[in-house]
């Protein structure tokens, strides 16, 4: 079992630097990460790559967290390269999570709500998350900790290992005790 003292070359990276995603419209993207989810546009560099033997134009921007790190978003101007590389809606399971405050997951939730997008709350025990997804199908999470969050995450550091391996020998007896039921 590995731990931050025993690995070679123990630090571990500081933090995420970006999530990068493709987008089908720069602006529409700037509406919804800025506007209504309150994200900052930090960011947009415009570029020019060879690719294929073909030189491509591209937007990359980027929206700025709390911790530096940001959700960034390709656009390509050639419409074969923009279809190639825009992703397919993402199911449930496949989707960023960010943690927030109760105050800026409330306000997320009542510019959602104002702008007419789809949101979902589920209560984890562990965490609240908001969930929505946005307008290229991109599925985000909005996580707010619960006040005893310092002595779940202990609990959960201290059995991490041996509940990995009860799922790996097919025990799956539910460990969650602090999810509503």
């Amino acid at each position: 079992m590995a731990d931050e003292t025993t690995r070679p070359g123990a630090e571990l990276p500081a933090r995420l630097h970006h999530n990068a995603y493709v987008c089908a419209d720069q602006e529409r993207t700037r509406r919804f990460y800025e506007d209504i989810l309150g994200l900052p546009l930090i960011a947009t560099w415009i570029e020019r790559t060879e690719m294929e033997g073909r030189t491509v134009n591209y937007s990359h921007t980027f929206y700025g967290l709390g911790d530096g790190g940001a959700l960034a978003f390709f656009n390509f101007q050639d419409p074969e390269f923009q279809a190639r590389f825009t992703p397919k809606a993402q199911p449930n399971f496949v989707h960023i999570a960010l943690k927030v405050s109760p105050l800026t997951q409330d306000a997320i939730r009542t510019r959602c709500l104002a702008a007419d997008v789809a949101t979902r709350t589920i209560d984890h025990g562990y965490c609240t998350s908001l969930y929505m997804t946005d307008p290229d199908g991109l599925r985000l999470e909005f996580t707010r900790d619960v006040e005893e969050v310092d002595a779940i995450d202990a609990h959960q550091r201290a059995t991490a290992h041996a509940a990995l391996a009860r799922w790996t020998a097919g025990d799956t007896t539910p460990n969650n005790d602090v999810r509503p039921h």
